[in-house]
């Protein structure tokens, strides 16, 4: 009597079968795991907690019961129709003489451990895949940059770096799902708005960039902000940087930078990086397009990304 209240109240679902799978014994914690009463359950084959096309499996477990304990992770059902992952432990029950005349199955839920595992493992496929993808970035970069001295080019370098490391605090901060991109243009260009003083305005609604598109809005707008400082409005005190951003009707994204205030500057004479930068990562990357335009007081760009 003991013993058999230990089993009846115990957490796990015990049961108890005969040698053809009829269910002989069921407890209230298989009670809790499957959703069938002791009185719905005793007299069943056990064929009742196995899912449409696991029959096989189930045959064959019930085969290999009477060799020894076995110890399986499987998928059962509950009453409503519900799968669980189950730690199934099944040991044969012997009779006078040695003769197997029963099983005894031991279930524990492993539901909520094998949702961790699988969100572990996608995790590490994200890492890797984004790691592989900011490598690849700063490969193009280092391969694309140009500078007149080695000094200059380390310091270009580590400024793109920057950039790309910047974006991955946001992406950190939103568990890997993106980045927004209003914190991502006010991070770019907070190095313009401190002391009291505006010169980088922004203005639109929220938009959640999906990480690689982040990575490359990030390095476009660092070399557009970089260009503006050494070359643009921002290199003049009056001069300042307006960011816009909006959905087209066709549901792109349309992002606007222009420079209001700068001095007279021309169209450039040959490609360099920033140009170089926005057809590699938008037009071939993200398959969007972008339009530059050198007015009379700074550059305009114009960039358009599909969503």
């Amino acid at each position: 009597m003991w013993l058999a209240s230990i089993v009846e109240f115990s957490d796990d679902a015990i049961i108890s079968r005969n040698v053809d799978g009829i269910i002989l014994s069921w407890n209230k914690g298989t009670e809790r795991l499957f959703g069938h009463l002791a009185e719905e359950a005793i007299g069943k084959p056990l064929s009742i907690t196995v899912p449409p096309g696991r029959e096989g499996e189930y045959y064959a477990i019930l085969e290999r019961a009477q060799r020894g304990v076995q110890h399986y992770e499987i998928v059962r059902q509950r009453k409503d129709g519900s799968l669980i992952d189950i730690s199934l432990t099944v040991s044969p029950i012997g009779g006078a003489g040695g003769k197997v005349i029963g099983v005894s199955n031991i279930a524990r839920d492993i539901s909520e451990r094998k949702r961790s595992e699988a969100h572990i493992s996608t995790l590490t496929r994200e890492a890797e895949h984004r790691a592989k993808n900011l490598l690849a970035n700063v490969k193009a970069m280092i391969r694309l940059s140009q500078s007149d001295t080695l000094e200059t080019f380390k310091e270009v370098i580590e400024g793109r770096i920057e950039a790309l490391a910047n974006v991955h605090s946001l992406f950190a901060q939103s568990r890997w799902t993106g980045a927004e991109l209003g914190s991502l243009i006010k991070q770019e260009l907070s190095p313009y708005s401190g002391g009291g003083e505006t010169r980088a305005l922004t203005n639109g609604s929220t938009v959640i960039l999906k990480p690689d598109v982040a990575q490359a809005i990030a390095v476009v707008l660092h070399e557009l902000a970089t260009n503006a400082a050494k070359y643009g409005a921002l290199s003049v005190a009056e001069g300042h940087v307006r960011v816009e951003w909006s959905r087209a009707a066709d549901g792109q994204l349309v992002l606007r930078w222009t420079e209001v205030g700068g001095p007279p500057v021309n169209p450039p004479t040959r490609k360099g990086f920033g140009i170089i930068v926005m057809d590699s990562m938008i037009r071939e990357g993200m398959k969007g397009r972008v339009q530059l335009d050198w007015h009379a007081e700074g550059l305009a760009c114009e960039i358009t990304l599909p969503t």
